[in-house]
């Protein structure tokens, strides 16, 4: 039984299964897929009703088959997927999946393999499973994501008009099993020569060679002024685009030239050879039927591996092993480089090194701008600690500058308590809640408004799971039980934290809690009108506070210390100045009225009775507007693993509270913080 199977309980429908090579034993991921999907992993002597497991057609698989052979039992040849990880397992990378296949292996062309089998012989027709294959093409043309995903998109590509040549690493197996030779190189490259006269030739290398660990076929002896190599971690997206023709042996480069619509020119015969997408030159007679590429996609990536999910231990469809690979290659290749952090505070530090800091160096804390211009990294500040003197030094030492901010889906907890949060968001153009100037969320937005809706599909499932799960920014509250509001519409007024940087930047005229309660009436006249006071201010540790004199004629009911979402569900309409929960309503099907101009205003989903700005032109979907917002502007972290997550994993976490507590002395600065901060009048 192969991939596409979201979970199955270790042991269920399991087979014996003995090895006899040391990775087995000592490779904890492959062991745990293994087992996952049924096979009992055993030492000693197999029977003819039991497995054999051997790793490919590696040296070390004639130990098995020959015990095999010897016994009667069955080999079975295991291999990574074709999405394996960020690096290659020899940098101690475990893989996200493997291929387990009982007839053969993919990459052996000299008798079916359980993927050729199931390539000529299923249906594919289904409309579902086509959808999700064209919908993983581009997510993986949109993720730059690969075999080993650890690529820069950033890395410019030749200028378009060459022939692309791909390399492999010598003696691999899938040359040899793949009726090709050392020699077939050469040939390659003659033909390629032959057929584009005078054209420039790029050559690929293997990312195990240009790392130094294996050789490849070619050399700067193949190089003249039309020929060079290509050693750099370049995007193979990228350097799709601008080929115009692609050669390859097997080497699982020409699967991607295919998604990325060439029709390669293969000298070999690898898995997806043969299915009327490649230019055969060494055909194998048996294949002969015609595939479209959502079909090869489907085969290939959605019914043949088996997937594992990292952050909920188990088997998983293809969907989620994208998230996954998404996440971390995004860690990796923005945070690689480094951080100089200013404007950070003490208690932020640990939880912004586990964000950060993970994908090999450090962030380093500068006091000043002029010290982080000098480290030659990228600038990372929170947002309300930019400044024009930050901006004009990395702008002098040409290093990009990076703004902070707490994520949409932050925690189980006040920031104000020093809860550390689950996402973060980092902004290169300013900051989500500034309308004074375009945020990098802003063109996500915008460019989102165009996405087909089919690749809305993802967020469409994130918001069925935040409406089941009731999900929100700091999900804090009880439950409480509303009074009853008759035949009247029910009016949420969601106070804010009145010195806060939203409303100070974009709360516009009405910028404190009593006027906005004030407009509220004035709109809904005859409305219930629920105030909710903003858990920040209803801890004591930011201002917003409104006596309750001060709320008599504007409001019917308070709700203190009310989870949001419960407010949202019992409202008809909600009224705000900047304030999130706008955004939480939209999702949750809720008329909104806002009288500033908050990040998801402007796009023609709520009524707006602020200035909005005028490049907010894009009319965007809820669903549009939900993929830029929290799938593709977040980073998220899981607590639990240590990983960099997808937003799904994020929500199940914040459901579920498999949260860590804030240390007991981060608890108690943070009662002292807001100690101070309710006494501030000693010190003036």
């Amino acid at each position: 039984m192969h991939g596409d199977m979201q979970e199955r309980p270790a042991g269920s429908d399991s087979r014996r299964a003995f090895y006899f090579t040391g990775g087995f034993l000592t490779n904890k991921r492959v062991r745990r897929i293994l087992e996952l999907a049924g096979h009992d992993l055993t030492l000693g002597k197999p029977g003819a009703d039991d497995d054999v497991l051997v790793w490919g057609h590696s040296p070390y698989a004639k130990r098995g088959e020959g015990v095999a052979e010897a016994t009667g039992a069955h080999v079975v040849r295991v291999e990574d997927a074709f999405l394996r990880s960020l690096f290659p397992g020899r940098d101690g990378e475990p893989p996200l999946g493997l291929t387990i296949d009982r007839s053969g292996i993919y990459f052996d062309s000299s008798k079916p393999s359980d993927l050729e089998t199931l390539l000529a012989t299923h249906g594919l027709d289904n409309t579902s499973l086509l959808d999700r294959a064209r919908d993983a093409i581009a997510r993986l043309r949109e993720g730059h994501l690969t075999k080993y995903s650890a690529v820069d998109p950033e890395i410019d590509p030749p200028q378009p008009g060459y022939v692309l040549i791909i390399d492999q690493t010598r003696g691999d197996a899938s040359i040899r099993l793949g009726g090709a030779r050392d020699s077939t190189f050469r040939e390659m490259l003659v033909f390629a020569r032959e057929e584009n006269p005078g054209a420039r030739i790029i050559i690929k290398t293997h990312p195990e060679t240009a790392g130094g660990h294996r050789d490849g076929h070619y050399g700067p002896d193949d190089c003249d002024e039309k020929t060079r190599l290509l050693t750099q971690p370049i995007s193979p997206w990228r350097l799709m685009e601008g080929a115009v023709a692609v050669y390859t042996v097997t080497s699982q480069l020409g699967f991607e030239a295919i998604l990325a619509g060439h029709r390669p020119r293969v000298f070999g015969q690898p898995f997806y050879a043969g299915w009327d997408l490649t230019d055969d030159r060494n055909p194998i007679p048996r294949r002969n039927r015609k595939l479209t590429r959502a079909q090869l996609v489907a085969g290939a990536l959605l019914l043949y591996p088996e997937w594992y999910d990292p952050y909920r231990d188990r088997l998983c469809g293809l969907e989620d092993v994208l998230g996954a690979l998404e996440a971390q290659s995004r860690a990796w290749r923005e945070d690689r480089k480094g951080y100089a952090a200013l404007g950070i505070r003490a208690w932020k530090r640990a939880p912004l090194q586990k964000l950060f800091g993970g994908a090999g160096k450090p962030l380093r804390y500068m006091k000043t701008p002029e010290a982080a211009a000098n480290l030659k990294r990228p600038a990372l500040v929170w947002a309300n600690k930019d400044c024009r003197s930050l901006r004009d030094a990395c702008a002098v030492a040409g290093l990009q500058l990076e703004r902070l901010e707490d994520g949409f889906l932050r925690s189980r907890g006040l920031g104000a308590e020093l809860t550390p949060p689950l996402s973060l968001v980092k902004d290169d153009l300013g900051i989500y809640y500034d309308p004074t100037r375009e945020s990098r969320l802003e063109r996500l937005i915008s460019e989102a408004a165009n996405l087909p809706r089919e690749r809305l599909h993802r967020a469409e499932g994130l918001i069925r799971a935040l409406n089941a799960t009731g999900v929100s920014k700091y999900n804090v509250g009880s439950a409480a039980t509303l009074p009853d509001a008759g035949d009247r519409a029910v009016v949420v007024v969601p106070g804010q934290v009145e010195d806060d940087a939203s409303i100070r930047l974009g709360a516009g005229k009405i910028a404190s809690n009593l006027d906005l309660l004030r407009q509220a009436r004035t709109l809904f006249p005859k409305a219930y009108l629920i105030y909710k006071p903003h858990p920040d201010v209803e801890a004591g540790l930011r201002e917003g506070k409104i006596e309750a004199d001060q709320l008599s004629g504007l409001t019917d009911f308070v709700a203190d210390h009310t989870d949001p979402v419960t407010l949202i569900n019992a409202a008809d309409h909600l009224v705000t100045m900047t304030s999130l929960m706008g955004f939480e309503a939209l999702l949750r099907g809720v008329e909104v009225t806002v009288t500033g101009a908050p990040f998801y205003a402007g796009w023609g989903l709520t009524k707006d009775i602020g200035d909005i700005p005028a490049r907010r032109a894009a009319r965007p979907s809820l669903q549009a507007l939900v993929h830029a917002t929290l799938i593709t502007y977040p980073r998220y972290f899981d607590p639990l693993t240590g990983l960099a997550c997808p937003v799904e994993v994020a929500v199940e976490r914040l459901a579920s509270g498999q949260i860590p507590a804030p240390a007991l002395k981060l608890r108690s600065l943070a009662k002292l913080q807001g100690w101070f901060a309710g006494h501030a009048w000693l010190w003036r």
